[in-house]
């Protein structure tokens, strides 16, 4: 512990005499700082008044070092180096505890985002920075140490992990059925309000791509609601605008909860797509994405009977 701390001045007094000394001259120092010239006069005025002498010869647009000063500069140069590079290591690790992961939107809103109060509650210490997109390009850049993306597990550069498979069901709210009566099969759905995600993937399932799967010859899909976005067809189906596709893991909460339903509990389609944890190779691994990843994988694991 230090003794002596009374004979120590301000920390903030001694990086303005640093920087100005460094520049000779004052207003270049202000600039550097980000304060204003008044400002670092007034700092290195009151380390001249801690110390009881001149540390600086002032002249009309530049100022130079007294002996005082010389000396003052040679002995807090190397010890303001020194916490600054100590203080970068310090904030580096701080940094590092912050997660980058990115997401599908549907993923990120239904899966993710209710779970995260529960990992956060037991990893204090992590901060996940979570980001969401339907752009593939856009998930898979350098910025994110973790991504769970669709797709067959064949991601050039990355190593995949599949969390879970893509099984898809019809599913509305329980208003919905009220007064329609019940539906006994997949060629009755087609004479319902049906809510549809249109996106730039092309691949991603739709009524019509489901509906011939289970057999049913479409000539048109009555549409009540088209979206751009996943999570917001789960919600016009839960608010009884009609019956949308549902995607086992991402739509269970809400099965649970009974704000949706399965029209046709025995009807799914099961694809040899899923989702998986991506991470690319060789990129540098550090402690926290790796609990990040450990948990992702469990909380995959933890499979319900509305996954199909």
């Amino acid at each position: 512990m230090l003794k002596n701390r009374a004979v120590l001045p301000r920390l903030d007094y001694l990086l303005a005499f640093e920087v100005a000394a460094e520049l000779e001259s004052f207003a270049a120092a202000a600039k550097e700082m980000n304060v204003s010239e008044t400002a670092v006069s007034r700092k290195i005025r009151l380390l001249e008044l801690h110390y009881g002498c001149a540390l600086f010869v002032r002249g009309h647009r530049s100022v130079q070092l007294t002996d005082q000063g010389r000396k003052l500069m040679h002995g807090v140069r190397s010890p303001l180096q020194s916490i600054a590079q100590l203080s970068e290591d310090l904030l580096s690790k701080k940094r590092r505890s912050a997660v980058r992961l990115s997401a599908t939107n549907s993923v990120a809103s239904l899966w993710l985002m209710p779970r995260m109060p529960e990992f956060h509650s037991n990893n204090s210490n992590i901060t996940i920075s979570l980001f969401s997109s339907d752009l593939d390009e856009a998930c898979l850049t350098e910025d994110f140490d973790l991504s769970i993306l669709r797709g067959d597990g064949d991601w050039l550069g990355y190593d995949a992990k599949l969390l879970f498979g893509e099984t898809i069901f019809p599913v509305c709210s329980p208003g919905y059925m009220e007064g329609r009566g019940r539906i006994e099969s997949a060629e009755e759905l087609v004479e319902h309000e049906l809510i549809e995600v249109s996106n730039n993937h092309t691949e991603w399932m739709n009524w019509r791509a489901w509906l011939t799967d289970q057999g049913v010859e479409v000539k048109s899909v009555k549409h009540s609601t088209s979206v751009n976005t996943y999570p917001l067809g789960v919600h016009a189906a839960m608010d009884g605008l009609g019956i949308a596709l549902g995607w086992g893991h991402l739509v269970d909460r809400h099965l649970r909860s009974g704000a949706l339903v399965r029209p046709l509990a025995k009807s799914f389609l099961r694809t040899t797509s899923g989702y998986y944890m991506l991470r690319r190779q060789n990129a540098p691994r550090h402690a926290e994405a790796d609990v990040v990843a450990q948990w992702l994988q469990s909380e995959s694991a933890a499979r319900t009977r509305y996954a199909g």
